[in-house]
C-alpha cells in the first residue's frame, strides 16, 4: 500500500494510492482511517508531506563509507566525522539526534536558505515510518512489528553550524530542512535498495542500503529503549558519502529504489 497526504478542498487529506488514482481515507491507517467515497487522479493532486510526526529521529554516520569521510578531501565533513568517532571508533551505539517536525516540507516545496548561516548540505536518506506505539521492546520482532512502512527524506544540514554547536538540532531544524515524500510504502524490503542523491540531475550520492551499519529494525529497537515512539513518527536512517552544498537555484532529488523521487528546488529565504 502507498499512503499519501494531499491538499483537499477542505484542507489536508489522507489517501491511499491505487494505480494512478487516490482513494480518500478518513484518517491515517494507524488512526483507524477507512476508505471514503470518490477517487482523485494522482496527476490532479497537490501532494503534501506524507507524515505528521510527533518526532523526527535521525542517526548520524550510519554508512561505513560516510565514516570513511574522516579521511576525505572535504575538510569540514572530515572534521565533523572525526570528532564523532574519536571516543571509540567506530562507535558501537547509533549516534541519534532529532530534527524539529516544523522543518518538514512536501515534495516540490522549496528548501529555503537563510542568509548568514554558511554552507547548507543535502543528505538523501531512507526513512522509517512508525505505525504503532513502542516503548522498550524486548525483541527485534516486536520492534519490526511497529514499523508501518518507508519513505524518503532529505536531511538538509547547516554544516558550519553543525560543526560549531555541540548538539546538531539547530543546524538540522531550520524550516524547510526536512523534505519528506512522495508517499509511504508499506510493501517494502529495505535490505538492499539503491539510494541516490542527485543535484541538478547529476548523481552525487549512490550506494545501497545494504551498507547501513545499523539496520532499520535495530534503530527502532535502540531508540525505543529510551523514548516512546508514536504512530506517525519518522526515523531517518542516515546518509551515504557524496553529500555537498546547496545553492539558490539548485534542484535536489533524493531517490530510494522502490519509493519514488523526492525533488525540491532550493531558494534563498525571502527571495
Amino acid at each position: 500500500m502507498r499512503l499519501l497526504r494531499y491538499a483537499g478542498p477542505d484542507g489536508p487529506r489522507w489517501g491511499r494510492l491505487e494505480g494512478e488514482q487516490i482513494v480518500p481515507l478518513t484518517a491515517a491507517p494507524w488512526a483507524g482511517g477507512r476508505a471514503g467515497p470518490g477517487r482523485l487522479p494522482l496527476g490532479g493532486a497537490r501532494l503534501l508531506a506524507p507524515v505528521e510526526p510527533s518526532k523526527v529521529l535521525c542517526v548520524g554516520l550510519n554508512y561505513q563509507e560516510h565514516r570513511a569521510d574522516e579521511q576525505g578531501p572535504d575538510t569540514l565533513i572530515a572534521g565533523i566525522v572525526a570528532r564523532n568517532l574519536q571516543d571509540a571508533p567506530p562507535k558501537k551505539d547509533p549516534i541519534l539526534f532529532l530534527k524539529a517536525p516544523s522543518s518538514i516540507v512536501a515534495p516540490g516545496e522549496p528548501i529555503l536558505l537563510p542568509a548568514g548561516i554558511g554552507r547548507v548540505d543535502f543528505e538523501a536518506e531512507l526513512t522509517i515510518v512508525l505505525g504503532a506505539r513502542l516503548y522498550r521492546p524486548r525483541t527485534r520482532q516486536e520492534a519490526a512489528a511497529a514499523i508501518f512502512g518507508y519513505t524518503t527524506a532529505n536531511d538538509v544540514s547547516a554544516r558550519e553550524l553543525q560543526e560549531r554547536d555541540v548538539q546538531w538540532m539547530r543546524a538540522k531544524s531550520y524550516d524547510s530542512f526536512c523534505p519528506v515524500g512522495p508517499w509511504v510504502e508499506t510493501d517494502f524490503d529495505p535490505a538492499d535498495r539503491r539510494i541516490q542523491g542527485l543535484l541538478n540531475g547529476e548523481v552525487r550520492q549512490d550506494t545501497s542500503t545494504r551498507w547501513l551499519i545499523a539496520d532499520p529494525v535495530q534503530l527502532v529497537f535502540f531508540a525505543a529503549q529510551a523514548m516512546t515512539l508514536l504512530p506517525g513518527d519518522i526515523f531517518l536512517t542516515g546518509t551515504p558519502s557524496g553529500l555537498g552544498p546547496l545553492q539558490p537555484g539548485d534542484v535536489f532529488t533524493a531517490r530510494v529504489e522502490g519509493l519514488g523521487d523526492l525533488t525540491n528546488p532550493v531558494r534563498a529565504l525571502g527571495a
